[in-house]
């Protein structure tokens, strides 16, 4: 008979979790800001190289269809219907993803607010973190963009080559890897940036490389993407945009990470058509933020892992 029955979380962790989504309701609805539902099936999946999507079948309907990784394509869609500010707080999944602060699937909250430009967005990132962790937050925000964060740390940035990139990595760096830019930048900022965050601060990294902008818009006047994330110590709770409203840009894009898919022999998958129909309708100016929940619910219970504040966590456990 099994022995591994038993929730992963306390209920102290549950009352935690949700006293603090109470209080991210409450936060938005002082705002005006309407929550939505969106379904988790599509019938198209990301090309992202970075994520996999999980592939679901129904037999009721035609066609293959996933698990959303994000609600994002379907949040647009309901902006560029003409939506005002809107979030969502929904499980998302993805394949691949299972570790100490990883999990298939997870607690997203996600929410795009009308006519912010990238200040006004981390601002009101930053309020709302600040507002649930209370006083697990010792100070901060500390805001650096992407290159000088990378270069106090790592000597190098991302205009840098690939063999000084390379080499700044040192041997540990998989050859899988070795001449990947985006994945060296990649595996430099989690393994030598991040570490270095202040433990309990919040962090703001800002204008990242175009290379890895995303669903971002790139700034004309320095060429990098509109996009930032926000850490507590070295943990990543928060992934947001001004975004793109191009969608001949967007379509090239996913054109590119199709490619870059083909030449990873990774799985390709249906692009969502629904999503860059509503960019060519109309997405008004816009910014958008997700942040994953569960971990900042780790770092309000003082844990170092996401099973520890997971119902009934999907593979290994790892102790705090």
């Amino acid at each position: 008979m099994t022995t591994d029955w038993r929730p992963g979380h306390t209920l102290e962790v549950a009352r935690l979790r949700a006293r603090l989504l109470a209080q991210a309701r409450q936060w938005f609805a002082d705002r005006d800001v309407l929550e939505v539902t969106t379904p988790a099936l599509e019938a198209a999946a990301v090309s992202d190289v970075n994520i996999e999507s999980i592939a679901a079948t129904v037999v009721a309907l035609d066609g293959p269809r996933y698990l959303h990784t994000s609600p994002e394509y379907a949040m647009k869609r309901l902006l560029a219907a003409g939506f005002p500010d809107i979030y969502q707080i929904c499980t998302v999944f993805r394949d691949g993803e299972v570790g100490r602060r990883h999990q298939p699937e997870f607690t997203m909250l996600e929410w795009y607010r009308h006519g912010m430009d990238l200040d006004a967005i981390v601002d009101d990132t930053v309020g709302l973190i600040r507002a649930l962790l209370g006083e697990v937050v010792t100070d901060g925000p500390h805001r650096l963009r992407y290159d000088e964060a990378l270069r106090a740390r790592c000597g190098v940035d991302s205009t840098s080559d690939t063999a000084a990139l390379r080499a700044a990595a040192g041997d540990a760096v998989a050859p899988a890897i070795a001449n990947d830019r985006d994945a060296l930048l990649d595996y430099l900022f989690a393994c030598e940036v991040a570490p270095g965050f202040a433990d309990r601060g919040l962090t703001v990294i800002t204008h990242y490389p175009a290379s890895q902008a995303a669903l971002a818009r790139i700034d004309a006047a320095s060429g990098y993407a509109l996009r930032f994330e926000i850490f507590h110590g070295a943990v990543e709770l928060a992934n947001g945009f001004v975004e793109l409203t191009d969608a001949v840009a967007q379509r090239q894009r996913f054109d590119t990470d199709q490619a870059k898919r083909r030449d990873r022999e990774q799985t390709l998958r249906p692009l969502d058509e629904k999503f860059l129909a509503a960019l060519a309708h109309g997405l008004p100016d816009c910014a958008g933020v997700a942040l994953g929940f569960d971990r900042l619910v780790m770092r309000a219970a003082h844990s170092d892992t996401i099973q520890a504040v997971t119902s009934f966590p999907h593979g290994k456990a790892f102790s705090t």
